[in-house]
């Protein structure tokens, strides 16, 4: 569930992005995974999927390699985009600012912090990922 104030904006590094509607301070927890909310899926549960449900699935959900399933965020938080150079250090259950970010900034991690497989998971080529 995010904690803080953002909102969803046009992004010139994947389509759509989660923007800081509030000035966020390092070491603010900004999201932190709802058992009540967030959705968990056994890996099992994919092969039941047609094939355009699954890569829709794929892109907005993510393995939590220690829990052994698949979780889809309810909430914006879906929308973070990935980056080399993120503001933000994910984990499977968290994510904090790991410096101050202003209003208006995109809220953007390393999706490998979370997922280390998150590329090859997906079939998709990291390179191809701006910045």
């Amino acid at each position: 569930m995010l904690l803080v104030k953002t909102k969803l904006k046009t992004s010139d590094r994947h389509g759509i992005g989660l923007f800081a509607d509030q000035f966020i301070r390092r070491g603010t927890v900004t999201w932190r995974r709802s058992r009540v909310f967030d959705v968990a899926f056994p890996p099992k549960s994919l092969s039941r999927m047609p094939a355009f449900i699954k890569k829709q699935f794929l892109k907005y959900s993510y393995f939590d390699h220690g829990k052994k399933e698949y979780i889809l965020c309810f909430d914006d938080q879906r929308f973070i985009n990935h980056s080399r150079r993120p503001n933000i250090q994910s984990c499977p259950h968290l994510d904090k600012a790991i410096r101050d970010i202003k209003k208006g900034e995109e809220l953007v991690c390393n999706y490998r912090d979370y997922e280390y497989d998150w590329f090859e998971r997906r079939r998709l080529n990291e390179k191809s990922f701006k910045k």
